[in-house]
C-alpha cells in the first residue's frame, strides 16, 4: 500500500509539474532569476523584428539550466503575421562597456552584452502563444526613431521551452543578457516588438541590428521624452526537476500532517 501511496504520489507531483514548466507563466509560479520584470500593459513594444533585435540582463538566483523562459511582445498597429522564427540568446555580462570592440566610441561606454554564450532559433512548434491582455500601448523603433503613441492594444506571452541538450547552463550570482529577435516572412508588413517592463533592475535593455549583434547601438529610454530607463518584459523560471522536487515535498508535507 505504501508502494502504492508513492508511485501515486509521484504520478501526481509530475502532473503538478509538468503544466508549469513546459506551458505559461503566471505571477506566483516559480522564477529563477532576481525578479520577473512583468509587462507595462499601458507602456511601449520596442521593435525586434529580424534582423533588429534587443536584449536585456538578469541575475541567476539559483545555478542550473535555462530551460524554460518566457517573454511579452505586441504587434505593430496590432496586425499579425506568421512567425518564420524566433531567434533567442544568452550573453555574458560587460558591466561598464570597456570590454567592446577596440576603437569603439569612447561615448559607446555604457553596459552591454560581450560575449555570446548560446542561442537557438526556435521554429512554429518550439514555442507557444496566449493572449496576456489590453492596453493603450505604443510603437518605438529605436533603428528609424518611429515613435506611435496610441498604436496597438493586445499583448501575447511567448513561452519557451528547452531539453536538458539544448540549455545554457547559469551559475548563481551571475549576470547575463538575454536577446530576442522575431523573424517575420519577407513580404510582411507589420513588425513584432518586445514588451517595455514596468520594474527595472541593473543596467537599460539595448538594441543592436544585423545578428549577430556583436555590435549594440545604443541603450534604450523610454519615448516620448527618452529620460527614464527602458527594461524589457521577460521571465526565466526553474527547470523541471526542481519543480517535481518542490512539489514531492509538498505532498509529503501533507502526508505528515495527515
Amino acid at each position: 500500500m505504501r508502494s502504492l501511496s508513492l508511485a501515486m504520489a509521484i504520478g501526481a507531483a509530475f502532473l503538478i509539474a509538468s503544466p508549469i514548466a513546459l506551458a505559461d507563466w503566471d505571477p506566483g509560479d516559480p522564477y529563477k532569476m532576481h525578479f520577473p520584470q512583468m509587462p507595462d500593459m499601458n507602456g511601449w513594444d520596442v521593435n525586434s523584428t529580424y534582423y533588429e533585435g534587443l536584449a536585456d540582463d538578469w541575475m541567476c538566483s539559483e545555478s542550473g539550466f535555462v530551460r524554460d523562459f518566457h517573454i511579452w511582445g505586441s504587434w505593430l498597429g496590432d496586425v499579425q503575421d506568421e512567425i518564420n522564427f524566433i531567434h533567442s540568446a544568452i550573453w555574458s555580462n560587460d558591466p561598464v562597456g570597456d570590454q567592446g570592440v577596440p576603437g569603439e566610441d569612447p561615448d559607446n561606454q555604457w553596459s552591454k552584452p560581450l560575449e555570446r554564450l548560446w542561442h537557438y532559433d526556435n521554429q512554429p512548434g518550439e514555442f507557444t502563444v496566449r493572449y496576456w491582455g489590453d492596453g493603450d500601448q505604443g510603437w518605438y523603433n529605436p533603428l528609424t526613431g518611429d515613435v506611435f503613441e496610441s498604436d496597438h492594444t493586445g499583448t501575447w506571452q511567448y513561452n519557451f521551452y528547452f531539453d536538458e541538450a539544448e540549455a545554457f547552463y547559469q551559475e548563481q550570482g551571475e549576470i547575463y543578457w538575454l536577446e530576442i529577435s522575431v523573424r517575420l516572412p519577407f513580404d510582411s508588413t507589420t513588425k513584432w516588438g518586445w514588451k517595455n517592463s514596468v520594474d527595472h533592475f541593473e543596467d537599460d535593455a539595448v538594441w543592436g541590428h544585423d545578428e549577430p549583434y556583436t555590435i549594440w547601438e545604443a541603450e534604450l529610454y523610454e519615448p516620448p521624452d527618452f529620460t527614464q530607463s527602458l527594461d524589457l518584459a521577460f521571465v526565466i523560471t526553474p527547470e523541471p526537476t526542481t519543480l517535481v522536487l518542490a512539489a514531492l515535498g509538498g505532498l509529503a508535507l501533507l502526508r505528515r500532517r495527515r
